[in-house]
């Protein structure tokens, strides 16, 4: 029994939690929550090029942060290069080896030989985007240097697992486990190019699945119907989020070695509670429902387990995003001995108020607002201004960096 408890463990030790960021406050929060890598977007190639991306000197900051951290950095240059791109690619590279990074995530088979032959120091990373649905492809990713394989997002548990037997064992496999979906295979869409001229490919999607549709009769022009599955309407290109929390240990046994957020274009409560939730997940410091009300309470669309137990059928997302809290502010100083912390305020809070705290590896604690004071020390009612700093009494246990939520009620 012993012998089983302990290889268990080791096993849970090679077991990667792959967290995004697209800024600093979600680099430190992918961090401070329990993230064994981060992965964010440099400025070429990236796929969240208008919004989430780090300048060189940010990277080397990112880099420096993760492994003082003792954490990885993987930077992701999965657009699909154009002729024009390639010679650039080859000083990119070596300059995000000598910066720190510890892989690059790759789409293109072009710019996966570029790297490769410009820096073979520097670690790669098949991208989802690359569609590796097979152990061929995979086999053969990995011939040509790749260290690890994002699996295509279509692959089903049996899948992966006959994948895994038909690949080097020295190949990882890693797969997503949590975020938003694509209405399009592996993420290779055509829709916002055609509709908005912004091609997600090349990383300017204008999230064009997400629309609200009318539809048209030919012959009836500018007589519209609405598609509706609620009062909100329904959004039919757009897919459920994907919540495979519960499938943790399968996809283990099927040989994944590293989980994956999706969500470099997300806050850092999102990337806090969902790293937090899969964090405990993956120790098993907090059952099975505990880890689903954590994940409950961050933005998300409906929840599903994506291909990986089956086909995906009937999904009718109405357009109303779901979330049981709301992010209400960020604690940037301990609490010190008479129990005050202080809080940058990211909504209203007023005294009296039941709030959450949420903390590295374990479920949000529930506070009562019992003070409030400003920079002079004169007490406050209430906060009224987001990025204003206070003194708050009632979380002796908070600590730089954790979270403030209010779970329904005011502002929510």
């Amino acid at each position: 029994m012993q012998g089983q408890e302990n290889m268990g463990q080791e096993r849970k030790k090679r077991l990667e939690l792959l967290a995004p960021a697209g800024d600093r406050a979600g680099l430190q929060a992918a961090l401070r929550f329990g993230a064994d890598a981060v992965y964010v977007g440099g400025p070429a190639l990236q796929l969240r090029a208008a919004s989430a991306g780090f300048t060189m000197e940010g990277l080397a900051e990112a880099a420096a942060a993760a492994h003082a951290a003792g954490k990885r950095l993987y930077v992701t240059v999965n657009a699909f290069a154009e002729n024009d791109e390639l010679a650039a690619l080859a000083p990119y590279a070596r300059a995000l080896h000598a910066l720190g990074a510890d892989a690059a995530i790759v789409s293109d088979l072009g710019a996966l030989l570029t790297i490769r032959e410009a820096c073979p120091e520097l670690e790669i990373h098949v991208s989802t985007q690359a569609n590796c649905m097979n152990y061929r492809a995979a086999a053969h990713y990995h011939a040509l240097g790749a260290k690890r394989v994002v699996l295509a997002r279509e692959l089903s548990l049996p899948e992966i697992r006959k994948l895994r037997d038909n690949t080097p064992p020295e190949l990882e496999l890693e797969a997503f486990v949590h975020g938003a979906m694509c209405m399009a295979y592996s993420g290779r869409c055509l829709l916002s190019a055609f509709l908005a001229g912004r091609s997600g490919n090349r990383g300017s999607c204008a999230q064009s699945c997400r629309w609200s549709y009318r539809l048209q009769e030919e012959k009836r022009p500018n007589e519209f119907y609405t598609v509706e599955e609620t009062e909100n309407g329904s959004a039919i290109l757009s897919a459920f989020d994907l919540n495979a929390s519960g499938l943790l240990d399968q996809l283990a046994a099927a040989g994944v070695s590293a989980f994956k957020i999706e969500g470099r274009m997300k806050s850092e409560f999102y990337i806090a509670g969902a790293v937090n939730a899969y964090r405990m997940a993956l120790d098993g410091t907090a059952d099975r429902a505990a880890v689903e009300a954590e994940l409950a309470a961050i933005s998300h669309r409906p929840y599903c387990t994506g291909f990986y137990e089956g086909p995906v059928h009937g999904q009718a997302w109405d357009g109303a995003y779901l979330g049981d809290c709301r992010y209400v502010g960020l604690v940037t100083g301990d609490a010190d001995a008479e129990g005050f912390c202080t809080v940058q305020a990211k909504n209203r809070i007023f005294v009296g108020d039941t709030l959450e705290l949420l903390s590295p590896g374990r479920p949000g604690q529930p506070f009562a607002v019992t003070a409030l004071l400003d920079e002079a020390g004169q007490p406050l009612p209430c906060i009224n201004h987001p990025g204003r700093s206070v003194r708050l009494l009632g979380a002796p246990w908070a600590g730089t960096g954790d979270l403030l939520r209010r779970r329904g009620g005011r502002d929510a």
